[in-house]
């Protein structure tokens, strides 16, 4: 089986901000809700654990995954999607014209990324390289993975499981510490 959970709550998720790379850690709310999810899913088998290396994804998963022999490992590919100039944004969609917006709004038509912000495609690629040298080993062999991670970044892993049309990209919702079963 294969697993994903998005990070618990953040300051900056409250605030309405844009986090991408920026490495923002969990708030009280967001730490009580990975301790909400250890206890709903500690009946839940994995072998093992990957995890961003973003601090908010990390403590999810070393809350998530306390007092169980279960490894985590982390991976640079897991990271949050880069937004460039628009990470520490707060309330794009209160912003007229917000060139950011596109992406949530209209994936399909986020063709050439904001400045110093990741492409779709490029998102795409390294979560898709992800999955194939490190999860899709491990689900022939009968593992249950789980990945923490982030909106965007668990989204690709989404579209990409589901064979997901581009505009269709945020169909699934990606609620922070739910875990959504992919395979």
């Amino acid at each position: 089986m294969l697993y994903i959970i998005r990070h618990g709550k953040t300051d900056w998720n409250d605030r309405r901000k844009i986090q991408g790379r920026t490495d923002i850690p969990l708030n009280s709310e967001g730490r009580q809700m990975a301790e909400e999810a250890r206890e709903e899913y500690k009946d839940i088998h994995f072998d093992i654990c990957f995890s961003s290396p973003l601090i908010r994804a990390k403590e999810t998963a070393e809350i998530l995954l306390r007092d169980r022999d279960i490894p985590i490992i982390y991976d640079d590919r897991l990271m949050e999607m880069s937004f460039g100039v628009y990470e520490g944004i707060e309330n794009s969609f209160d912003i007229p014209n917000c060139p950011i917006n596109e992406f949530f709004w209209h994936p399909e038509e986020y063709k050439v990324p904001v400045e110093g912000a990741e492409s779709i495609s490029d998102l795409v690629k390294r979560t898709g390289e992800f999955l194939e040298e490190k999860v899709n080993p491990l689900l022939e062999q009968g593992k249950d993975v789980l990945i923490v991670g982030h909106g965007a970044m668990n989204s690709s892993i989404v579209y990409q499981v589901k064979k997901l049309k581009l505009k269709d990209f945020w169909s699934e919702g990606i609620p922070n510490c739910k875990l959504q079963r992919l395979i």
